[in-house]
């Protein structure tokens, strides 16, 4: 990994607290695409200009990770956020392929969503967008896929934020033989590229800025996914992803407003076996009736313990009891809200002063075990202690049973 420090990468903590905004318990709440500018000139760029490259962690599972880009349009639903035209999604898709099979590897960020990303938090003039766009990734364009039918995983990101901020969980999962899909929930990021040139901005944002409701952006990504199953496992899918895909096993899971809209889906979508909260309020209640008995892992930062945000309707206090089938509620010693992303692995990479005592590495290592051992267990059936309680190898776990 890359440990080069860089005047110009030094302002890049800064982007990393503010766009907290809707943490579990308390106030605090994420690809490239056809016609888009993309990230290889930022890489090219990078490389003359000699501005650092972030570096994920390798994926550690036996596959390679190969990876698609999806435009779906559900044109029976209108954008509730820009109030005309169809709901639009991108969609990343890492998926477990053969080795050495495959074109360049896929890109981080277009230039545009690095751009924009930079600027929604005024770092646009002390951080190059060629080093955020141009962060090392390790999945191949087009690579040929494991044949056989995967599991799936379906991630969503926290809000105001990309889908790339998910990569290093995303290639994790697809090394270890799950097909994932990382999706765009369109204006609620600060920029997405889509095909055509477009980049959309996050109306939803100023909208929820207003109303000071974030239930219709759980409710409304629900709303996403179910759509997204029906693209990818419905009677009308596409047969390529579809053949890869088991419908029978298939999980949502997401970071911040993601992992609410996780829980969102699971009470709509019962194609929905199993479902994991990344630090994120539940701001779309868990229903007084449960999940179905069906599993749902909470994974919070070190301030979400029990006990933290006893009248918040959104937090984990009040949603837990509810929650009717297996469950657990687990946290990281010296963790905040984006442990669970990217971010701490690109910030170590750029020499920046940690959030926490947590390093990056450790950090996705942490994400990546806790959250593949709960899909092994609950979409393969394999046995996991990594689950059941404290161990000696991870001691930054933290069993609560409120």
């Amino acid at each position: 990994m890359n440990r080069r420090r860089t005047t110009a990468a030094a302002a890049l903590g800064a982007l990393l607290l503010p766009l907290v905004l809707t943490a579990a318990g308390t106030a605090s709440a994420a690809g490239p695409a056809p016609g888009a500018p993309a990230a290889p000139g930022a890489v090219a760029a990078a490389a003359t200009t000699g501005v650092v490259l972030p570096e994920l962690p390798r994926p550690s599972g036996r596959f390679a990770v190969g990876q698609e880009t999806l435009h779906l349009v559900d044109q029976d639903r209108t954008d509730p956020w820009a109030g005309s035209g169809p709901r639009e999604l991108m969609v990343t898709l890492p998926y477990p392929a053969h080795r050495g099979t495959g074109g360049p590897v896929a890109p981080y960020l277009t230039a545009d969503e690095a751009r924009l990303l930079l600027a929604d938090r005024g770092l646009e003039q002390q951080v190059p967008a060629e080093s955020l766009a141009g962060t090392e990734a390790y999945a191949r364009s087009g690579a040929r896929p494991v044949a056989g039918r995967h599991p799936l995983v379906v991630l969503s990101p926290g809000f105001t934020v990309p889908r790339a901020t998910l990569t290093a969980l995303a290639e994790e999962l697809a090394s270890r033989g799950y097909v994932v899909a990382a999706v765009d929930h369109a204006y609620e990021s600060a920029g997405t590229s889509f095909p055509g040139g477009r980049v959309l901005t996050c109306k939803a944002c100023e909208i929820v800025q207003q109303t000071r409701d974030y239930r219709p952006v759980a409710d409304n990504r629900a709303r996403d996914v179910s759509f997204l199953l029906d693209r990818l496992t419905g009677p009308h899918s596409d047969r390529r992803h579809a053949g890869l895909i088991d419908r029978s096993r298939i999980a949502v899971g997401g970071h911040s407003m993601g992992g609410s809209a996780a829980a969102a889906v699971m009470a709509a979508d019962p194609r929905v076996r199993a479902g994991f909260d990344l630090d994120g309020g539940l701001f779309s209640p868990v229903p007084q009736g449960g999940l179905h008995g069906r599993p749902f892992l909470l994974l919070g930062g070190a301030g979400t313990v029990p006990g933290s945000a006893p009248d918040n309707p959104a937090g984990w206090d009040a949603n837990w009891p509810r929650l009717d089938g297996w469950k657990r509620w687990i946290t990281f010693a010296d963790s905040h809200h984006f442990t669970f992303t990217d971010w701490p692995a690109v910030s170590d990479d750029l020499g920046l002063p940690r959030m926490t005592p947590l390093p990056g590495d450790r950090s996705v290592e942490l994400t990546r075990r806790f959250v593949g051992a709960f899909l092994d267990l609950h979409l393969r059936g394999i046995p996991q202690p990594l689950l059941d309680g404290p161990a000696a190898d991870v001691p930054e776990a933290r069993f609560h049973q409120p």
